[in-house]
């Protein structure tokens, strides 16, 4: 299902909202908190780098915007006692959660499969894929906090259809689809609804390590494409379950 991207905020339309997300020191998780904390909602921003957290927190400041929450955290190096305390976190300081955006991953690197470093498949595979899985686990009682909650995992399109050399970032994408449709299926009858995104081409540092020699220039920024977050965040989009979303200017 394509989601057009030129969703109009209105100022205020997330207002009382708790959103998390993941990544949201740089890139398009950046993008996402500026227009979401735009929409009055207040984000908790997770990233392991506590310098670009700091940065992306003055923006949104500074634009006047709803004040986020930074929330410095090792995606990588997390254990099951980390996450248990950023649930009781959320949960003693905001008592429920409305949204988790799953938007933080890395690339790896782009080699056939009988070559690929181990190393860095456990390091992809950590951060692309387990580390959504334990948010996940143990952030939905959050979720069932609230009213109308959303979740919602940032995929690609090497994540729905095969495409050699993008080794365990593929398949960690692929494996992010399994996982939204299994949620979405187990918290059917919820207040939690699940999708997964396929925001495509950015102008990102990502998307300039997978394609060095593309002219990055002629790739649409992220502020291009995250008004799309807010309305998938917002009450326009109830209903929406168990799909697979793909951004379209």
């Amino acid at each position: 299902m394509n989601i057009k991207t030129n969703y109009k905020i209105t100022v205020g339309e997330l207002k009382d909202k708790i959103i998390l997300v993941t990544g949201a020191n740089r890139g398009f998780g950046r993008a996402m908190t500026l227009d979401l904390a735009k929409a009055g909602a207040t984000v908790i921003m997770l990233g392991r780098d506590l310098s670009s957290l700091e940065t992306a927190y003055d923006e949104v400041v500074d634009a006047g915007y709803q004040e986020p929450v930074l929330f410095p955290f090792d995606l990588e190096g997390a254990t099951p006692e980390h996450y248990e305390q950023l649930q009781q976190d959320v949960l003693n300081n905001f008592g429920k959660l409305d949204g988790l955006i799953h938007n933080a991953s890395i690339i790896g690197t782009m080699m056939p499969i009988e070559q690929y470093d181990i190393k860095v498949w456990y390091s992809t595979m950590q951060i692309n894929l387990n580390a959504a899985f334990m948010l996940s686990q143990f952030l939905i009682p959050a979720l069932n906090k609230s009213d109308d909650a959303r979740m919602l995992f940032l995929s690609s399109s090497v994540g729905r259809s095969a495409r050699a050399y993008w080794g365990a970032y593929g398949v960690s994408k692929f494996a992010i689809e399994g996982l939204s449709k299994t949620l979405a299926e187990e918290l059917e009858k919820s207040h939690i609804s699940v999708n997964s995104v396929d925001p495509g081409c950015m102008r990102t540092e990502m998307r300039r390590t997978a394609y060095p020699a593309e002219n990055s220039d002629n790739n649409p920024l992220p502020e291009n494409k995250s008004p799309a977050m807010v309305y998938l965040m917002s009450e326009n989009s109830k209903g929406l379950n168990g799909e697979q979303l793909t951004l379209e200017l």
